[in-house]
């Protein structure tokens, strides 16, 4: 769940650090916070602090509540049930 962000003088990269994960690739078992706040570091480099933090609080009460949680936070529910639960809180 960590974010990565690389920026320089002209231009920033934002990525989810870790590796490519070939050995559940396609399984719909992943945990997409990484990318997603990624996304928001993104938001933040591009000045969208209100668009940033929306997504953040979204994600936040996901995961607090535990709703549709992947197995690594505890739950039973894949990559799409995960997401859409953050989306269903924007």
């Amino acid at each position: 769940m960590a974010p990565g962000a690389n920026i320089g003088d002209n231009s920033a990269i934002f990525e989810a650090v870790h590796g490519s994960a070939p050995d559940i690739a396609g399984q719909n078992i992943a945990n997409p916070s990484s990318v997603i706040l990624a996304a928001i570091q993104m938001l933040e480099y591009l000045q969208m602090p209100e668009h940033a933090a929306r997504i953040r609080q979204a994600l936040t009460d996901t995961i607090a509540s535990g709703d549709r949680a992947t197995r690594d936070l505890g739950g039973s529910h894949g990559t799409t049930d995960f997401t859409q639960a953050v989306i269903d809180r924007l």
